[in-house]
C-alpha cells in the first residue's frame, strides 16, 4: 500500500514535545517516538481536532525512516481509521489525515515522564484483556 507521504514533517510545538520525551523516556531516535504517537492517536477513539496551523519544524524523515518493518501496515491503518471515521481516502485528504493523528499524537505523549509512563496504556490494555479472556 502507498504511503500517506513521502516526508514525514512535524510542527515546531511538537518537535519541543519530542526534544523533552527524548531526555526523559531514553529513546534517542524521532521515528520510534513518532511511530508510537501516530499509533496512540489511531487508537483514541475521538475524534480530530480542526485544522492544525502550526509552523514547521526542521524534523523530518522520509516515510521509510518513519515507518519502519511497519511501512506496509501504518497506512493500512490509516486508511482503515480514515474509512470508519466516514472520511474520504484521497491520497490528498489521507496525507493531511496523517499529519494531524501524528501532531495528535505527540501532543497525548507531552504529559509522559519517563519510559514506565509510555508503555503504560499498552500494559493496562493487556492486563484488561486478560481479565476478559478468564
Amino acid at each position: 500500500m502507498k504511503p500517506p507521504v513521502e516526508t514525514v514533517r512535524i510542527s515546531q510545538r511538537s518537535r519541543d514535545v519530542l526534544v523533552k520525551l527524548k531526555r526523559k523516556t531514553g529513546i534517542e531516535h524521532w521515528n520510534v517516538l513518532c511511530r508510537w504517537a501516530f499509533c496512540l492517536s489511531l487508537n483514541s477513539p475521538a475524534p480530530l481536532p480542526g485544522t492544525l496551523s502550526c509552523p514547521e519544524s526542521n524534523v523530518e524523515m522520509s516515510w521509510k525512516v518513519f515507518a519502519g518493518s511497519m511501512s506496509e501496515a501504518l497506512p493500512a491503518l490509516l486508511l482503515f481509521r480514515a474509512l470508519r471515521d466516514g472520511l474520504s481516502v484521497e491520497t490528498e485528504q489521507l496525507s493531511g489525515y496523517f499529519r494531524a493523528h501524528l501532531e495528535r499524537g505527540i501532543l497525548l505523549l507531552q504529559n509522559v515522564k519517563d519510559l514506565t509512563d509510555l508503555i503504560k496504556p499498552v500494559l493496562d490494555r493487556s492486563d484488561s484483556r486478560d481479565r476478559h479472556q478468564e
